[in-house]
């Protein structure tokens, strides 16, 4: 293998609270694949806590730590949204974001303060969620005559992937996933096999 192809994320949705000297910090965690992703999460919470005094947040995607962001929203600059985002990475999480909602009770906290109460609504809300490990992987359409079919499945089976497609006519296609540190052997196994076309589809 010539790099680690797996990284962890959550399965589904999850919440977390915690309360310091009167302010309620609501953190709600989301699995998520791109920035885009993001938007319709944001927008949702601001329409569903009009009221709240801040909506930090928090993503992180991809394998690298390359692709992130943090944002304070109105909070001392450092105090919010970098907790969050060093909270994804010393649990080692990514294609995530936690937004954590702020309702002020009247007391200050402090620099030291905002980055407990940001750092530990994460962690109330990454405790809930499923924890998962998951594969970067290219999807490839497999197209093959009929009486291939035992042969393909044989391939299927031997390296464990996982098909998302399957159509049986008189030119039958798959589409199957596979991990990026098995592709310099699959993909000769399909193009190795006679009567057999491979195309690469994308990344996922």
């Amino acid at each position: 293998m010539l790099f680690d192809d797996s990284y962890r994320t959550i399965e589904a949705p999850a919440e977390g609270l915690f309360k310091e000297r009167g302010s309620k910090f609501y953190a709600f965690a989301y699995p998520v694949n791109s920035e885009e992703d993001t938007r319709p999460l944001l927008t949702t919470l601001r329409e569903q806590h009009p009221k709240a005094n801040h909506h930090c947040y928090a993503y992180r995607l991809g394998l690298d730590r390359n692709q992130y962001r943090a944002n304070d929203d109105g909070e001392p600059s450092g105090s919010a949204g970098r907790p969050i985002l060093n909270t994804l990475y010393s649990q080692d999480l990514t294609n995530i974001l936690v937004v954590v909602i702020r309702y002020f009770g009247g007391s200050l906290l402090g620099i030291p303060g905002l980055i407990n109460a940001y750092k530990t609504a994460t962690e109330e809300a990454l405790a809930q969620a499923v924890v998962l490990e998951k594969y970067v992987c290219d999807e490839y359409q497999i197209t093959f005559p009929y009486e291939m079919t035992s042969e393909i499945n044989r391939i299927v089976k031997a390296y464990d992937l996982e098909v998302t497609e399957q159509r049986f006519e008189i030119a039958c296609t798959f589409k199957v996933l596979v991990r990026k540190a098995q592709l310099n052997k699959v993909v000769p196994a399909f193009e190795g096999t006679e009567k057999v076309k491979i195309k690469y589809l994308k990344t996922v």
